[in-house]
Parts: structure tokens; C-alpha cells; sequence
């Protein structure tokens, strides 16, 4: 059974930490994933009784040891044996990010910033000017997956499926303030405050793909009741460094709103 010592999660900061599927609680064994037993195994060179921490989403964060891991083989497989809780779950009720699908790189930077930030929910979306078609939903899952272990997120956030900007924007939940970056749009005034009641978990961000919108998305836009136009200054950022802009905006003003000027 592990220590007191153990259980301190502040104790753990360079420990390992993985997110897995199974259920976590005391005396549970888990099995790894093959990427995760190579990973430990022959990556970190971890041993047989070394430590760990597992995170699924529901059951908080676990110390847990490593029973069994066979190295330089093909096929490698590791036992980890779940000890005592370092954290309690906790809500992740960050913004949702709606951004329009950008090339590979671009496309896994965005999904990674995201997670960093404390996005909830992640929404790739095709614009009129958006280049890319498809999108490899496993690939950004995994992507997610790796910068919350990174991260110390508790929670993994949701990826919607692609779907055109104009189908989410008529299921959008009005009670949702949606800002949207949108280039170009700098004379005038950013201002910044607090607004009571509305919380990160209740606001998203939209961000266009390299271009921007088209003169017929703006209009369109500005005419929803839940848009909220946001400028994130007077040059035109990438898209990739405008979702982690609007996001860290967000995040620590709690909300912004761009005022033209008169």
C-alpha cells in the first residue's frame, strides 16, 4: 500500500501521467495501452514498482505502480496497480472553441493551445475559405489526449465531428455568448471587464481560417443575437496564434467585447 507521502500530488509534479479508460479506484489493476507500455517501458526506462499517475475524466487523479513491463520486445505489456487518490475530480467548464480546420500542423497546434487553456469542448468547422476537407478525428483525439496528460487537466474535452459553420451556428444554444475574432475590425476600443453571471463555461470562441471570413460570414455573423465581434488587436494575427489569443483573453478577463469606434 503507498504512503502518505505518496498520495501528495505536489510530491508527483515529474511523475508520469497517463489517461486511461479504465475505472480508478484503490487495489484496481490496469492495463496499459501498447503506446503506453512503450512508452514506460522503453521511452522513460520505468521499472517494475515505480510510480505513475492515471486520469480517466470521472475518478480524479491516482498514484498507481507499475506491476509488470516487458521491454525490447515488438509486443510490450504493463500492469499498473492503482493506489491511493492525488486529486478529486474537478468541473473543467472552460470556453468552447469553434475554429475553422486549417492544414495538419496547424490544425494539431490549435487542439493542442486548447487543452492547454482550458478549452471544454472543441468544434472544427468549415468556412467558405477553409482549404482542408477532412479532418482525422483520431488523430486530434490523441493530440488532446497527450497535451491533458501534459497539462495536468483532469478532463479530456470533447471534439465535435466537422460540420459546416452555418449548421452549428442554427443549433447554437443562444444561451451561449459566442465571440468571434474577427481581423480588421481595430479602430476603436477593446474593453475589457467583468461581467456578472457569465462564466467561462458559458461562453466559445470562434476563429476564421487563414483569409478570414468572407464579407458574407461577417454579415451573417453580426446579425446573431449571441455574437459577441472580438479584435484582438490592430494586426492581422495567423489562425492558429489568433485561437490561442482570443483564448487566453477569455480566460483571464472573463469576457471581451469590442467597441467601435464613433
Amino acid at each position: 500500500m503507498m504512503t502518505g507521502s505518496t498520495a501528495n500530488a505536489e510530491s508527483h509534479h515529474t511523475t508520469p501521467r497517463l489517461f486511461v479508460t479504465s475505472e480508478l479506484r484503490e487495489g484496481n489493476e490496469v492495463v496499459a495501452s501498447a503506446e503506453h507500455a512503450h512508452y514506460l517501458g522503453s521511452v522513460l526506462r520505468r521499472a517494475p514498482g515505480d510510480v505513475v499517475r492515471l486520469f480517466n475524466g470521472l475518478d480524479g487523479e491516482w498514484a498507481a505502480r507499475i506491476a509488470y513491463t516487458n521491454r525490447g520486445q515488438r509486443s510490450h505489456g504493463a500492469s499498473l496497480v492503482v493506489g491511493q487518490q492525488l486529486r478529486r475530480q474537478q468541473p473543467e467548464t472552460g470556453p468552447w472553441l469553434l475554429f475553422a480546420l486549417l492544414k495538419r500542423d496547424a490544425t494539431d497546434l490549435v487542439v493542442r493551445q486548447a487543452v492547454e487553456l482550458g478549452a471544454s469542448r472543441l468544434l472544427p468547422v468549415v468556412t467558405e475559405r477553409t482549404n482542408a476537407a477532412r479532418v482525422n478525428e483520431s488523430r486530434l483525439r490523441a493530440k488532446a489526449v497527450e497535451a491533458a496528460e501534459q497539462s495536468e487537466r483532469l478532463t479530456v474535452p470533447v471534439i465535435d465531428p466537422l460540420a459546416r459553420l452555418e449548421t452549428v451556428l442554427t443549433n447554437w444554444p443562444s444561451e451561449r455568448r459566442l465571440f468571434v475574432a474577427l481581423e480588421r475590425s481595430w479602430p476603436g476600443t477593446l474593453s475589457i471587464a467583468p461581467v456578472p453571471g457569465l462564466a467561462g463555461g458559458e461562453m466559445a470562441l470562434l476563429v476564421g481560417p487563414e483569409g478570414g471570413f468572407t464579407r458574407s460570414e461577417h454579415e451573417h455573423l453580426r446579425r446573431l443575437p449571441f455574437v459577441t465581434p472580438l479584435s484582438l488587436g490592430p494586426f492581422v494575427l495567423r489562425a492558429d496564434t489568433a485561437a490561442a489569443v482570443g483564448q487566453a483573453l477569455l480566460l483571464g478577463m472573463g469576457w471581451a467585447e469590442y467597441v467601435p469606434s464613433t
